[in-house]
């Protein structure tokens, strides 16, 4: 049973710093993984916003995140990290792990792929 579980959410001040975490558990199997961060606001699409591929390790950082924020794994403690800096407004959003093993057609950016997500952790910036 894959189980992936947020935390980190808060309510800060604009040009804050959160870190959010991630502890997934479960995932069987070789890999390799696309492991991602999503976005959803109020009345929004949920949004990819950061992923890293667990063959070689790449990231990926949609625009709106990149240059302010940094996604990393812990393989020992299967947590994986999304560390937000100068938090905007427009950053408030609900959080959302999500995980699929990969296979030949697919690729990460694909969100229907995403097969394991976690509940979500709020982001509010004022």
């Amino acid at each position: 049973h894959v189980q992936l579980v947020e935390s980190g959410g808060d309510s800060v001040e604009a040009g804050g710093s959160l870190r959010l975490s991630c502890v997934v558990s479960g995932l069987t199997g070789s890999g390799p993984y696309c492991l991602s961060w999503f976005r959803q606001g109020p009345g929004d699409e949920r949004e990819r916003i950061a992923g890293i591929y667990t063959a070689g390790g790449s990231t990926y950082y949609d625009s709106s995140v990149k240059g302010r924020s940094t996604m990393s794994r812990h393989s020992a403690s299967n947590t994986l990290y999304l560390q937000m800096n100068n938090l905007k407004p427009e950053d408030t959003s609900a959080y959302y792990c999500a995980a699929f093993r990969d296979r030949p057609g697919v690729d990460c950016t694909q969100r229907r792929e995403y097969k394991h997500w976690g509940q979500g952790t709020q982001v509010t910036v004022s």
